[in-house]
């Protein structure tokens, strides 16, 4: 098999956080010898995440079994996901903010035994439903767990209590016309409805503004996408929040920002 060096787009600051939570989980648990160490299995996962590789070349670039890699990566993507922040303390940063913008988005998978839950009718293909918090300026502050795909926008805002959440904390918060009818604290673009076939030119200019606030959402979005394993999520669906959450975490703790 032939092998070629690869680099991975994240800071040294990023693999130490990674690696210092490995270590302690293997102080606390007395692990014995294991083929990597700390440091080498932060390595190993953060190319899982990051660049998308499989479990196959990982094994033969670590020079491990593909059942090892698999279980260091897990290992890891769990420690994670467990420092991940619930809507509650994420609440705590964003009723700080001038407003929040929410946006959902679909992570595809591979199609599954269950596959009707899954499937989206609007993106026209299988995935899971996550939404997606973000700043003023376009960063990303919170993931929610995942949903099955077929669950609408407004369904899953509901379900994670985020609506509930920013409403009780008094933000604006900007969202698409997905969310019509949530009312709270979300403000959502006018709609063309069968008894008012056309908008006013006040209305269309609200629409235009608000549709240039929601845009700087995307690039959450984008940020969170650019972890190449969210590009088609090849595992159970089950475990896509726990991915979700790992991503979130490192995001921080790449930017700077809210890491523990």
């Amino acid at each position: 098999m032939l092998s070629y060096p690869a680099t991975i787009p994240l800071s040294s600051r990023t693999l130490n956080h990674l690696a210092e939570r490995i270590r302690g989980h293997r102080k606390q648990r007395r692990s014995r010898w294991r083929r990597l160490n700390p440091g080498r299995q932060a390595l190993l996962a953060l190319a899982h995440l990051r660049n998308g590789d499989t479990y196959t070349r990982l094994a033969a670039g670590f020079e491990i079994g593909v059942a090892t890699a698999w279980r260091y990566v897990q290992e890891a993507t769990a420690l994670l996901a467990t420092a991940a922040d619930d809507l509650a303390t994420a609440m705590e940063r964003i009723r700080r903010l001038a407003y929040a913008i929410l946006d959902g988005t679909l992570i595809p998978i591979d199609r599954v035994a269950d596959q009707r839950p899954y499937y989206s009718g609007k993106h026209k293909h299988h995935g899971v439903n996550v939404q997606v918090i973000a700043d003023a300026a376009g960063r990303l502050v919170w993931a929610s767990p995942a949903l099955p795909g077929s669950v609408h926008d407004l369904t899953a805002a509901r379900t994670h209590g985020i609506i509930d959440a920013l409403t009780r904390a008094d933000v604006m918060t900007f969202a698409d016309k997905g969310y019509q009818g949530a009312r709270g604290s979300l403000r959502t673009p006018f709609k063309r409805r069968r008894f008012r076939p056309k908008l006013s030119r006040r209305q269309k200019a609200v629409n235009r503004t608000h549709a240039k606030i929601r845009a700087r959402g995307e690039r959450a979005i984008a940020t969170l996408k650019t972890w190449k394993i969210l590009n088609k999520l090849r595992c159970c669906p089950r475990r896509a929040t726990t991915i979700v959450h790992a991503i979130l975490v490192l995001h921080h703790v790449e930017a700077n920002r809210y890491a523990a």
